[in-house]
């Protein structure tokens, strides 16, 4: 029985180091002990331009086993954020917040060098709390390209999670857009879509690493 059971922990532990060689990069918090994702955001997040229940997060949610909380709200900054992190995130016992901010930031011209800071207390708070954080980049071939490096950097910074361009081909088409900004069902299920493919190897990651310290 205790051979089996080494076999079991062996097996585990081949499967997460070889997760951890493919991974692009090495994630803080990769063993996050939370239970939900939360996404953190704006009105991206919180859906505007679709029906309830046609936000990126309720069609996450269908994606993936782990709870989902929609965190969004319409016209945010992420001046605004800090404020509510702890009620609307912290709180929550998170296992990865997806954060996106930075479109109303650039609206209202806040300065890129502000919002950075931002993002990056942001960060640090999450991580603080033991989780893992994924940043969002919600530039395009139009708008925000300033914002699409420095994001990218500053995931690497902190070891977190980097999910590029969601709204790429998205505002340039009519059938997944409500406006000329926000995406319909269609568009935030896209967006579900490649969330999910960038966060999924790292939940897996995370998943192995619980049942191996079980066994």
């Amino acid at each position: 029985m205790k051979k089996n059971k080494l076999l079991v922990l062996l097996f585990y532990c081949s499967i997460v180091l070889l997760l951890v060689g493919c991974a692009r990069k090495e994630i803080k918090n990769i063993n996050s002990k939370g239970k939900n994702i939360i996404c953190f955001g704006d009105s991206i997040t919180f859906g505007y331009g679709a029906e309830p229940g046609g936000d990126y997060p309720s069609a996450l949610a269908k994606m993936t086993s782990a709870p989902v909380i929609n965190a969004g709200i319409d016209g945010d900054t992420s001046t605004e954020a800090i404020k509510r992190i702890k009620s609307d995130v912290l709180d929550r016992d998170p296992l990865l917040v997806i954060v996106e901010f930075g479109g109303n930031d650039f609206l209202r011209k806040i300065p890129q060098e502000e919002t950075l800071n931002n993002m990056r207390g942001i960060i640090d708070e999450i991580q603080a709390q033991g989780a893992m954080v994924a940043v969002v980049d919600i530039s395009t071939e139009m708008i925000l390209k300033q914002y699409r490096s420095a994001f990218y950097n500053l995931a690497r910074e902190k070891g977190a999670i980097f999910i590029p361009r969601i709204l790429s081909g998205i505002i340039t088409n009519p059938r997944l857009k409500s406006d000329f900004i926000h995406p319909n069902a269609d568009g935030y299920n896209v967006i579900a879509k490649r969330i999910y493919r960038v966060i999924t190897p790292y939940l897996n990651q995370n998943s192995l690493l619980r049942q191996s310290k079980n066994n």
